[in-house]
């Protein structure tokens, strides 16, 4: 009974997911429309912004009257990210010197849904609203702030070093490498895949040294790490660049050691051997150490 509420909250989060997103019609409607002057004239200017802010109070009413209590929760959340997405998209395709940051919502978002949504799909019964990561840690929150306060500053008093240019490609790049090796590993590991570090071995947990376990012992965190500092890359955050590659080594570097003892006490020789031929993929990075 419990798997079939959480996989119906992963359907939910579709839907919602998919209405939220739905904002990219309001631009789509101006360029399409543009020879009906009424709706040029309306979805321009100001009246396009307040469009957008009734499109999504509008979706946000309709989630409430048909979802209640922990669904509403999902479908609020999921629908939020979608709502991102669809106006990162309208940034960054739209006539628009912040493009990047366009990209860096579109990044944001999708990872925070795709982390929920694959969560649904390979094991939901950890499922929980914690599976968005929106309430990562303080520290995540300041930081992801952090970036947003350097890329505005930046952007108003020195507009030139926010132009596009190689870097921000080469960041986009490690953007989508990233959230695409963390999802593969995701799907990899299926079920023996948690958010949250495991201290006691369940019956169906097994030690996944296939796809791109046989490249990185975590890959999941390589490509979390890279994503992380690709985002800075992207919107040229000097600052921020320095700042994120500091904390998320230092963060990965505690993580990888704590679950690499959890992961020899489940497993004993198979893992260690498994360790001796895979490296962890993260710079200077290599675990826990074993005692000869």
């Amino acid at each position: 009974m419990a798997g079939s509420k959480l996989v119906l909250e992963g359907r939910i989060s579709v839907i919602s997911f998919l209405l939220g997103l739905g904002v990219i019609l309001i631009p789509l409607l101006v360029k399409f429309g543009s020879h009906i002057d009424w709706i040029f004239d309306y979805l321009t200017d100001v009246n396009g912004k307040i469009a957008i802010a009734v499109y999504i109070s509008v979706i946000n009413g309709f989630l409430l009257l048909i979802y209640k209590g922990p669904l509403y929760r999902v479908a609020v959340r999921a629908c939020f990210l979608g709502f991102t997405f669809g106006c990162g998209l309208i940034i960054s395709l739209g006539e628009t010197t912040w493009t990047q940051f366009g990209w860096y919502m579109c990044s944001l978002s999708f990872f925070h849904y795709s982390e929920y949504l694959v969560t649904a799909i390979i094991n939901p019964r950890s499922l929980s609203l914690d599976s968005f990561l929106l309430n990562h840690s303080v520290e995540y929150t300041l930081a992801a702030v952090s970036s947003w306060m350097e890329f505005t500053v930046e952007k108003l008093l020195v507009p030139e070093l926010k132009q596009l240019n190689w870097i921000c490609f080469i960041g986009l790049l490690m953007v989508l490498c990233g959230e695409g090796l963390r999802k593969a590993a995701m799907l990899t590991a299926g079920s023996n895949f948690n958010h949250i570090v495991q201290n006691e071995k369940a019956q169906t947990h097994v030690l996944v040294t296939s796809g791109v376990y046989a490249f990185f012992r975590h890959p999941s965190y390589v490509g979390w790490f890279y994503w992380s500092i690709g985002t800075q890359i992207m919107l040229f955050n000097p600052l921020c660049m320095l700042a994120y590659t500091l904390a998320s080594w230092r963060f990965f570097r505690e993580r990888v050691e704590e679950e690499e003892i959890s992961l020899i006490h489940f497993f004993g020789e198979d893992y260690i051997e498994y360790k001796k031929k895979v490296s962890t993929g993260l710079p200077f990075i290599s675990g826990i150490r074993i005692n000869s």
